[in-house]
């Protein structure tokens, strides 16, 4: 197996297992593609940081023309240190502490997408303290069913996500109460993992029939947020391409006329990347095989968090006997696989699997648990390759902790 021109076991030779390996051009291809194929409405890309924050391949990105869409405080400050410009870089989470929001204002970034009344009210108090006036845009909630796994769907009525239409409009007609805001904008962002596009469709058109209700009122509207959620192939998934997409959101785009803003992440990064992960153990019982590897829920949480799937398959091509197994990790959870049930050619101790599609929402949700050390990150560029984050060490996870003098 290669990734660009780099033989992936070179790789692992040097920097060990679990990996996580990206390629740069798959990278670019993709964010060209969704560039060109919406380039009749010259949307901002904001690359969104949650699917994957490595400052190289987000550094990489804003050097192709791409801005950022931060979730946190901790993105806002990665994002700054990258060097993009703040007037490219969107704000947007439920819960934006005020901490958090007066960095964002003395950043000077694009906007804030807004979740809640609550939260327009302390952005407006933070810019009154600080005598600036920020640009928002109200995350509107339309009720559209986008047809995706429970747990990441984000515009039906039983989601944190966003504000009701009816509420939305209240509020954008009300837009003098908050003296220190421009309410320029509406965000809409209805799930991830999307394949088809009847749900961008269904959500766009409510939105449209919105942004004509308030131009009517001569409420002064500059931006439409259209958000991600662009699906990629796992397994079996036939997602649309970005041309499918534009095909039918451009024309809709095209009537609303507003400056458009995107915020995709998988569709950009997902196929990108692998996680490499050793083989530990061959464990045969009555019941079934298991493969044990030093990759697990810590490393890639989403086989057990969303059920998801990831093609696993050997980096090295051989022969042997075909068998079903569960790919499983070290840690102490019966929840901790990789995949279950999974048909292919028994591998020997020590090999090496790759876990597919995993560029997206692999490393970002990662984490120490059972006191494992986070993987290192690699970026191949044609036929060299690149460490872009050195594996934790033991000394990193007890970094910050303090073990007081106790009485007694």
């Amino acid at each position: 197996m290669y990734c660009e021109n780099v033989p992936v076991a070179r790789v692992v030779r040097e920097l060990g297992t679990p990996l996580y390996l990206y390629s740069y051009k798959t990278i670019m291809d993709h964010f060209r593609k969704l560039k060109t194929a919406l380039a009749p409405v010259d949307p901002l890309i904001c690359f969104s940081m949650k699917a994957n924050s490595n400052m190289a391949i987000c550094r990489a990105l804003v050097k192709e023309g791409a801005g950022l869409d931060v979730v946190s405080g901790g993105e806002l400050y990665k994002a700054l240190k990258i060097g993009v410009s703040p007037k490219k870089i969107v704000y947007a989470s439920v819960g934006k502490t005020q901490k958090e929001i007066e960095a964002a204002v003395r950043a000077g970034i694009l906007f804030f997408n807004v979740e809640s009344l609550p939260e327009l009210r302390l952005i407006d108090l933070v810019c009154k303290r600080s005598g600036k006036i920020a640009d928002v845009s109200l995350r509107v909630n339309p009720d559209v069913d986008p047809r995706t796994h429970h747990f990441i769907t984000t515009a039906k009525t039983e989601n944190k996500f966003g504000i009701d239409l009816v509420t939305a409009k209240d509020i954008f007609l009300r837009y003098r109460l908050f003296p220190n805001l421009r309410l320029s904008g509406v965000h809409v962002h209805i799930g991830s993992q999307i394949t088809k596009p009847k749900p961008f469709i269904e959500a766009l058109t409510k939105v449209k029939k919105l942004i004509k209700e308030l131009e009517e009122n001569n409420v002064p509207l500059r931006y439409l947020n259209i958000g991600g959620g662009l699906g990629i192939i796992y397994k079996q998934e036939k997602p649309q391409t970005a041309k499918d997409f534009a095909r039918v959101i451009v024309p809709i785009l095209k009537q609303i006329g507003l400056k458009v803003i995107l915020e995709p992440g998988r569709f950009i990064v997902g196929n990108a990347g692998i996680l490499v992960t050793k083989v530990t153990y061959l464990k045969k019982t009555k019941v079934k095989n298991f493969i044990i590897v030093d990759a697990g829920m810590n490393d890639l949480i989403r086989p057990c968090l969303y059920d998801a799937h990831h093609e696993i398959v050997p980096v090295a091509s051989g022969k042997g006997r075909t068998i079903k197994a569960d790919i499983v990790g070290p840690i102490c959870e019966s929840s901790d696989y990789l995949g279950k049930a999974r048909i292919m050619r028994e591998p020997r101790q020590g090999e090496l699997l790759a876990v597919m599609s995993a560029g997206a929402y692999g490393f970002s949700m990662s984490s120490n648990y059972n006191s494992r050390p986070r993987a290192a990150e690699a970026l191949v560029v044609g036929n060299k390759y690149y460490l872009i984050r050195k594996r934790e060490t033991y000394e990193d996870l007890i970094r910050g902790e303090i073990i007081p003098k106790i009485a007694g």
